[in-house]
């Protein structure tokens, strides 16, 4: 029982300053901010995306470019919008919300974003699975797989998720480590697998590789029952993919152990080595296997053991931040447990959702549909913290009134998100498109709302300090 109680205690001790700014002495330097991000990013995902990609038929031109356009924006999204708020506060995303929305608003978001956070992460540890099951011979999830199709992947599964778990309980210093030490070989596998494999495509020279390029990876035909994309579908899914961490704001829980600002420039590790690179790798991949999209066999024909190890790894390094992330959240709704046990009971959420290979089959989906929904709360502390000091209101109105719901943000964020599927559903507008029109509805109508809510109070001869 002794023993027990020591286990208990030494988890207790990792502190994560999860209600209250970070200490000066626990801010991190910038290799850490690298490390992760690379590490995050040059992850399992890029198994999964990269070949959707080829999938939906992106023609060379189009993808090359709109990577390059698409990740130069989403850096940007971080350095310019989260990192100066999350270096002001030193808070997360869930405390800054509880200042500027009430505690009832922020314990709703907490759930969803959590709930998100979990399937994000549980879709890692699926795409880990794909290469763990390597070794036992396990028949792998196909493109129209929704439900577990096996005993064995569901035990995988199961594993892979038990060490996640471990991982993310550890906290953001360990987290940090152990993807800064990954980030270097995982990123050079990726590049080595797709080299191994273009010969079999007829690429032989460097001369070679634009025409193969064309003519065999990315065609401009998609294939059947899958929908055609083109330099805009690229471009705005690489800008929005990681919507919820920047402008939705989830990264202030990791950028506010940075130092200055400028660290937010720090995601361009991740997204020139992961979202492009990593995409364009895993591409070539998944022409070379003749559309076989599942992450682990595409990474062994290309690299061997050490393509399948990388899977597992990459896996790691992105679901124990997302997991991390999730434990966070979920500690607004839990506020008498400690961080370990509430980051324990996401990692089982995790493990049950990862269970459902579908999840990354329609992975594109599902992470821009993330994003619409967390975009117009991050939206909101963005406008709160910045804009309305500008125009003459008062930012954490509802802290200095002692509310517990601001209905400003409660319906900026319900008829963001409900336009935005409007837009999707009467219009056409295909979701990977929706994030920019979002954005500008939730900023105009939570100044709106915001300068409505506060002229109410000023009428009732209510003051604000």
């Amino acid at each position: 029982m002794a023993h027990k109680n020591n286990i208990s205690e030494r988890l207790d001790a990792l502190y994560e300053f999860d209600r209250e700014p970070v200490a000066k002495s626990k801010l991190q330097k910038v290799s850490n901010f690298i490390g992760l991000y690379a590490g995050e990013h040059v992850a399992g995902t890029e198994f999964v995306i990269g070949p959707l990609f080829v999938a939906h038929g992106v023609t060379a031109p189009d993808l090359f470019l709109g990577l390059l356009v698409g990740n130069i924006l989403a850096v940007l999204s971080w350095a310019i919008f989260t990192a100066p708020v999350a270096v002001k506060t030193r808070l997360t995303l869930y405390w800054q919300l509880k200042k500027v929305a009430g505690a009832n608003t922020t314990i709703v978001y907490s759930i969803v974003n959590a709930l998100a956070f979990c399937i994000l992460a549980g879709a890692m540890i699926a795409v880990s699975s794909t290469a763990v099951g390597l070794s036992f011979n396990m028949t792998m999830p196909s493109l129209d797989d929704f439900y577990p199709n096996s005993v064995e992947w569901i035990l995988v599964v199961f594993f892979v998720g038990l060490v996640v778990t471990a991982l993310a309980i550890l906290g953001f210093e360990k987290i940090s480590h152990f993807a800064k030490i990954c980030a270097p070989w995982m990123f050079l596998v990726f590049i080595a697998s797709a080299v191994a494999v273009l010969p079999k495509l007829g690429c032989n020279s460097i001369g070679d590789f634009w025409r193969v390029a064309n003519e065999k990876i990315w065609t401009g035909i998609p294939f059947e029952g899958q929908s055609k994309f083109t330099f805009w579908h690229v471009t705005f899914f690489a800008w929005f993919c990681n919507m919820s961490m920047h402008i939705g704001m989830s990264d202030m829980s990791i950028l506010r152990y940075a130092k200055n600002w400028k660290y937010g420039f720090t995601s361009a590790f991740g997204m020139f080595l992961g979202h492009y690179i990593a995409w364009v790798a895993s591409g070539i991949l998944c022409a070379a296997a003749l559309g076989d999209i599942a992450p682990g066999p595409i990474a062994y024909m290309g690299a061997g053991i050490t393509g399948a190890i990388t899977v597992i790894v990459t896996g790691w390094t992105t679901a124990n931040p997302t997991l991390y992330r999730a434990g966070l959240a979920l500690q607004v709704v839990t506020p008498n447990w400690k961080r370990w046990k509430v980051t324990l009971v996401a990692g089982l959420i995790t493990t049950i959702a990862a269970c459902f290979p579908g999840f990354i089959m329609k992975f594109l989906e599902f992470i821009a549909i993330q994003g619409l929904v967390m975009m117009p709360i991050g939206v909101i502390i963005i406008t709160d913290f910045w804009i309305l000091p500008k125009l003459g209101l008062k930012s954490y109105i509802v802290s200095y009134l002692k509310k517990d719901v601001s209905w400003a943000a409660i319906v900026t964020w319900v008829v963001s998100m409900a336009l935005s599927l409007w837009f999707n559903m009467h219009f056409g507008v295909e979701i990977f498109f929706l994030g920019l029109p979002g954005i500008l509805i939730a900023l105009l109508l939570y100044v709106l709302l915001s300068a409505i809510m506060q002229k109410k109070y000023s009428r009732t001869n209510v003051v604000v300090k």
